[in-house]
C-alpha cells in the first residue's frame, strides 16, 4: 500500500511539471498566432480595397477607344486638308 502512494507521488511529482510545461509552450504557440492573423487580415483587407477600382476599368477602356476614334478621325482630316494644299 505504501508503495503504490510513493509510486503515486513521484509520478505526479515528474508527471505534472513535464505536463505543465508541455502546455505552456502549446499556449505561448496558440498566442502567437494572433498577431499573424492579424497581419494576414490586414493585407486582405488592403489587397481588396485595391481591387476596388477594377470595375472602372471599363469605363476606362471605352474612353481609350474613343479616344482613338478621334485621334484616326484628326489624322485623317489632315490628310485631307495637305492634299488639296
Amino acid at each position: 500500500m505504501t508503495l503504490e502512494w510513493i509510486g503515486d507521488a513521484v509520478l505526479l511529482l515528474v508527471l505534472l511539471p513535464v505536463v505543465v510545461y508541455l502546455l505552456h509552450g502549446v499556449l505561448s504557440v496558440a498566442n502567437g498566432i494572433v498577431p499573424s492573423v492579424q497581419r494576414i487580415a490586414a493585407a486582405a483587407s488592403a489587397g481588396s480595397s485595391d481591387l476596388d477600382a477594377a470595375a472602372m476599368l471599363l469605363r476606362t477602356q471605352e474612353q481609350v477607344a474613343k479616344t482613338i476614334e478621334t485621334a484616326a478621325d484628326y489624322g485623317g482630316s489632315l490628310d485631307v486638308i495637305l492634299d488639296d494644299a
